[in-house]
Parts: C-alpha cells; structure tokens; sequence
C-alpha cells in the first residue's frame, strides 16, 4: 500500500549569501515514517533543514517545497509550525531572561500533555526555572530542545544532528525522547515524520529509520536501507561514497 505524503521536496535549488549550497533536491517523506540523511560536514545538509523551516537566510531559486499537500515553498517560519513542522538544532541559542517552562507554555498546543510530567518523565524537571538553554551541557541542550518539541507535537520533525555533543549516558535518554516524539514505541499505526540529519549515523542505533539518503555537495546521489548505508560509511568512510559515484558517472 503507497503512503500518503507529508512532506515532498521537488527539485529544490538554494542559495546561502550568494553561493549555491542545494542543487536538485528531491525526496518524499510519507506519513509515519522516519528517514536518515547521512554525509559530511559541509555537503548541505543543515542548509535543507534550514529551508524546509523557511529561514530568510536561505533562498529558494528553485524548486518546490510541499507539506501536507500545499505548496509552503515561500511560507515564513511561524506558518510553517503552526501547520505541524519543528525543528531541533545542533546547536540552539542562548535566551536570557527567559525560563523554560515559560518557553513550554509558549510551545504548549491543547493536547493535554503536562509540562511538569513529561519533563519528569526524561528527568529534565530540575531545569524548568532556569533561563532557555543557559549554561547548559550538550546532552542538556538536546534534551531541552527535545522538550519543546514533544510540546509543541510536531507532525513533521527535523532533527540537526541529535548525537552531537550527547555523551554516552544523555544519548540514551534523547534517543528515548526522539523515540516518543515519533512515536516508535506505539503499536498504533504511527502518524509523525521525522528527518534526522546525520554525519556519524550514530543516532540510528537508538532511533531507527526507514530510508536513508547520502547527500554530497548539495546533491541526493544515493539511497537505501539506512543501516547498510551507516555500516558501509563505518566501514569505508564517505571516501567509498565518492568512489561509488566516479564510478556511475564514469
């Protein structure tokens, strides 16, 4: 049975200050699955986050971008969330003078999920008056931003490298958090999408993922089984990758 789409990238060109980063992007994301975009720092991958959430940095020149069925390509941000996309990034700004349970309030839909249960839940109850991410580790930082998306329930996540600075003991716990956020522990069928942005792959042995894609200079040249995928890049490095693709084009 084909799923339904939730999100559909058609060939998308994008400009960063006047250098093209994205050339030719295309995917498709069906409802209730989960996709792995793996490649090296600098192939472009935070730049698709980035333009799918509909930052003013990154232009469009190129392309479309359709969520849930309309085309949001030129949507602003705010628009784009309240029509069910969030986003968790690598590395996610200080903001002073601005506890985060006030921040959960802000994020807070009326979906009956408790600010005080769910951070309990993850542990994370302790951080509820202290200003947004100020001071925080890098496992916290994670589990911060992984709170104001559990908040928010997102239809569509896009989560900027989840294992980056997360140490052995907080990655379990942000896996667990991920997990929930796209409901991967549920028996009903799922309805949340996600696309984890990756450079090690690590995540995906705590997250588990439907397809994965490799992205080198901009451009989707390969996908697959995302595990296979993550233990020929183990094996072989993104090196093979680069081979691989002299040898098609050859």
């Amino acid at each position: 049975m084909v799923k339904e789409p939730l999100l559909e990238i058609q060939d998308l060109w994008v400009e960063v200050e006047g250098k093209e980063v994205l050339k030719g992007v295309s995917l498709t994301i069906p409802k209730g699955e989960t996709h792995a975009l793996f490649g090296r720092n600098g192939s472009g991958k935070t730049t698709l986050l980035m333009t799918i959430m509909g930052f003013p940095t990154y232009k469009v020149r190129h392309g479309k971008i359709i969520f849930k069925g309309e085309d949001i390509t030129h949507l602003p941000p705010f628009e784009r969330a309240r029509r069910g996309i969030g986003i968790m990034f690598q590395r996610p700004p200080t903001i002073r003078g601005v506890k985060l349970r006030e921040m959960l309030k802000l994020c807070a839909k009326e979906n009956g999920i408790k600010i005080e249960e769910l951070a309990r839940e993850f542990g994370f109850e302790g951080f509820l008056e202290r200003d947004v991410n100020r001071g925080f580790s890098g496992g916290e930082l994670k589990k911060s931003e992984l709170l104001q998306l559990l908040i928010q329930d997102p239809d569509l996540v896009l989560l900027d490298e989840p294992e980056s600075g997360v140490d052995m003991e907080n990655i379990q716990v942000v896996g667990r958090m991920i997990r929930k956020l796209l409901q991967k522990d549920t028996h009903r069928p799922r309805t949340k999408s996600g696309l984890i942005i990756t450079h090690t792959g690590f995540i995906l042995q705590f997250v588990p993922a439907d397809l994965g894609y490799v992205m080198m200079d901009g451009t989707i040249y390969c996908q697959g089984n995302p595990q296979e995928i993550f233990e020929g890049i183990q094996k072989h490095g993104y090196e093979e990758c680069v081979s691989c693709l002299k040898r098609i084009e050859a």
